[in-house]
């Protein structure tokens, strides 16, 4: 009888996936009360769930939010609310000039930062279509928000960190360990035949489509697919 694949295990659950939520600095937000205009940057802070730098922003009633750091802030600066173009500020994208790159946009009014949140990611303010705001993306696709939706100038800081090699796997070890990720990650021809439907050398070839009928241990591959193959001219 066969193993429990991956992905099993995975679905059924248990501490091996589970995720490390207590060690995580916590959840980024914006500040929707109207009469915020500024916050100020007393910390940046660094986050074992992400891949960008966190900035910690009090606000003059005494209440403080975290939010993605941008690149080029510093502890002491000024988070506009509302207006201004700085580096950092928070403000409609409706108020956002054209051409202009933003990040932490939400996908509708109170949403929170949704959109590009990750180290380097960033989207462009296309202009106006139809009453919403045209963003495009560095994949080159397009998305329509609402003009209410709240972004934040400039690019999410630590944009260069995939220039830096691992060099030891135990690096990389380390890093996957903080989220509690599966490392290393096996390919499923590299298994035994007990451990994966792929697995194993006796039997070369075996066909990556399954039908959508199979049992879930024997889903892996193709599932159900129109066609396989290479398209003719």
């Amino acid at each position: 009888m066969g193993k429990r694949i991956i992905q099993r295990a995975r679905g059924k659950g248990g501490p091996r996936y589970r995720s490390p939520g207590h060690r995580f600095v916590g959840k980024v937000s914006y500040n929707l009360s109207p009469d915020v205009k500024s916050g100020l940057i007393i910390d940046i802070v660094h986050d074992p769930g992400r891949n960008s730098p966190l900035m910690i922003i009090e606000f003059p009633d005494g209440t403080r939010r975290l939010q993605i750091a941008p690149e080029s802030v510093k502890v002491g600066d000024i988070i506009s609310y509302g207006s201004g173009l700085n580096v950092g500020s928070v403000l409609q994208v409706s108020k956002v000039g054209e051409g202009m790159r933003i990040f932490g946009v939400e996908t509708y009014p109170g949403s929170g930062p949704k959109i590009c949140r990750s180290s380097g990611s960033f989207a462009t303010v296309m202009g106006e279509v139809q009453n919403k705001i045209r963003i495009k993306f560095a994949s080159g696709k397009m998305k329509e928000i609402d003009k209410k939706c709240l972004a934040s100038i400039g690019i999410p800081a630590g944009s260069g960190r995939r220039e830096k090699p691992w060099i030891k796997a135990g690096k990389k070890h380390f890093a996957k360990k903080a989220r509690n990720k599966l490392y290393p990650n096996v390919s499923g021809v590299k298994m035994n035949p007990v451990d994966h439907p792929f697995g194993g050398k006796t039997k070369p070839g075996i066909p990556k489509s399954v039908s959508r009928h199979a049992p879930p241990g024997r889903k892996v591959g193709a599932l159900a697919p129109r066609r396989m193959g290479k398209r003719k001219r």
